[in-house]
C-alpha cells in the first residue's frame, strides 16, 4: 500500500526543481489573507490578480504568494497552512509554463485534433496539457478550455506523461479571440449591470467602494460552499447597489475575478449574477 505524500513534502520537491508553489485549503482554493493583509490594507490586490508590494510571511495573495524558497515553505506561517492544506498548487507562469485546462471530453477531442501533443496530466473531469512558455491567463477561451499561465495558479496533480512541447501559436492565439458565447465571460458585462432604476442611496463613492470590497472579502474567505457564497454575495450586492445605476462594469468585474480566484468558472459567475438579478426582479 502506497503511503500518501504530505503536501508540504510535495511542495519542497517542486520548489527544488524551480516550480513556485502554494498550499490549497479545503475546497481546493488558496488561503485567505491574514489579518495584516485583510481588505488589501497591505497594498496587495490579489482579487484583481495584481501583485502588490506586500511581502507577507504568510501564504497570502493566492498565486502571488507562490514561492520556490524552502525556508519560506517550512516557516511557521506556512507550516500552519500546510497542516490544513488538502493539496498543492503552483504558479505556471512563474515556472515558465502554460497549462491548458481541458474541462470535458469535447475539449480534449478539440485539443487532440488541433494542437501538438505535449505533457498531459489527468484531472477530475478532463486533462491538463502543459507547454513550455508563458502567456496571459484567460478563462473560457473556448468551450471547456481555460488557460492558466501568468498571474494564475493550477493544482499539482502529478508529473503527467509525455514530452513537454513549446507553447504553440495555436494556444497563444486563443488569447486574442472573443470568449465563447457558451462560456459567457465577465468581459461582456454591460448587459449584466442594471440601469438607473431607483434613487441613489450612496452619499459618497466610499460607501459603494466599501460594499464591493466587503463582497470581495466574503467570497475570498469562503471556507466552503463557494457556489452558494458567490450567489448570496451577488444577491446582496445587487439588492443594495443594483438599482441606482452606480454599479459599473469595473465593480462587477472585481466580483467575478474574486469568484474565479476561488475556482468558479466564468459561466458559473454569469449564471449566478443573472439568477440573482432574476430573483430581485431586475
Amino acid at each position: 500500500m502506497t503511503t500518501p505524500v504530505h503536501p508540504q513534502h510535495t511542495a519542497l520537491s517542486l520548489a527544488a526543481s524551480g516550480v513556485p508553489v502554494l498550499p490549497l485549503r479545503r475546497g481546493k482554493v488558496p488561503f485567505g489573507n491574514c489579518t495584516t493583509c485583510a481588505d488589501n490594507t497591505c497594498g496587495g490586490r490579489p482579487n484583481m490578480k495584481v501583485p502588490g508590494p506586500c511581502r507577507c510571511a504568510a501564504p497570502c495573495h493566492a498565486w502571488a504568494a507562490a514561492t520556490t524558497d524552502p525556508a519560506t515553505i517550512v516557516s511557521p506561517p506556512w507550516a500552519a497552512a500546510w497542516r490544513q492544506a488538502v493539496c498543492v498548487a503552483y504558479h505556471p507562469g512563474g515556472a515558465g509554463l502554460t497549462v491548458l485546462d481541458l474541462d470535458d471530453a469535447d475539449a480534449i477531442t478539440w485539443a487532440r485534433t488541433t494542437l501538438p501533443t505535449t505533457r498531459t496530466v489527468p484531472t477530475t473531469r478532463g486533462e491538463h496539457w502543459i507547454y513550455r512558455g508563458t502567456m496571459r491567463s484567460l478563462n473560457a477561451v473556448r468551450p471547456g478550455v481555460d488557460v492558466k499561465s501568468a498571474m494564475a495558479y493550477a493544482r499539482w496533480l502529478g508529473p503527467g506523461t509525455g514530452t513537454m512541447a513549446a507553447l504553440p501559436d495555436a494556444v497563444r492565439s486563443l488569447a486574442a479571440k472573443e470568449p465563447s458565447p457558451s462560456r459567457r465571460a465577465p468581459q461582456t458585462l454591460s448587459g449584466l449591470r442594471t440601469g438607473g432604476q431607483g434613487d441613489c442611496p450612496h452619499r459618497t463613492p466610499v460607501f459603494l467602494e466599501r460594499g464591493i470590497a466587503m463582497a470581495e472579502q466574503r467570497i475570498t474567505e469562503a471556507a466552503g460552499a463557494v457556489h452558494a457564497t458567490v450567489y448570496r454575495t451577488f444577491l446582496a450586492v445587487l439588492s443594495r447597489h443594483g438599482r441606482c445605476g452606480c454599479l459599473t462594469d469595473t465593480h462587477v468585474a472585481r466580483l467575478f475575478t474574486a469568484a474565479q480566484a476561488k475556482g468558479e468558472t466564468a459561466r458559473h459567475c454569469t449564471d449566478a449574477w443573472t439568477n440573482a438579478r432574476t430573483a430581485l426582479g431586475m
